[in-house]
């Protein structure tokens, strides 16, 4: 049985996420929205990873002490970002993806502008800059 490639799968997740794109820094894919990162891959073949396929995402204060504390075989610290409060996800294994779904929109919900997260929050359909609108606009009626 070949080995489940998380990038893949965490790539579609971020980049359904208004207005996000992503952005090869420190050899690894980050995503970010209007340039303010809110995830990053850590790839199990370099020193970020340490051995195993996880992602980093920004976290409300508070949650990485607890999420670590109930899950610590899910979750961990992770370098550098850490001590910011951000999550490490572990990617290999049995992965929730609606689980890192959920911690992947939080993350984007904090450094989001006012105007996306809210609209994400509220459910309104988005676009990407360039692209068109997928609302269907009601035909006008013609009076007179």
């Amino acid at each position: 049985m070949a080995a489940v490639r998380p990038l893949p799968k965490l790539r579609k997740l971020c980049l359904a996420l208004p207005e996000a794109h992503e952005v090869e820094a420190w050899g690894e894919p980050t995503f970010r929205v209007k340039n303010k990162l809110f995830a990053m891959f850590a790839d199990a073949s370099n020193h970020h990873g340490g051995g195993r396929p996880a992602v980093w995402c920004k976290a409300a204060p508070g949650n990485q002490e607890l999420m670590i504390g109930l899950a610590p075989t899910r979750f961990f610290k992770p370098p550098y970002v850490g001590p910011s409060g951000w999550i490490g996800i572990w990617l290999d294994g049995t992965v929730d993806w609606a689980e890192v779904a959920d911690l992947v929109t939080d993350s984007y919900l904090l450094v989001a502008p006012k105007k996306l997260a809210t609209q994400l929050r509220d459910g309104e359909p988005t676009h990407r800059k360039g692209e068109p609108n997928q609302r269907k606009e009601k035909p006008k009626r013609h009076t007179g």
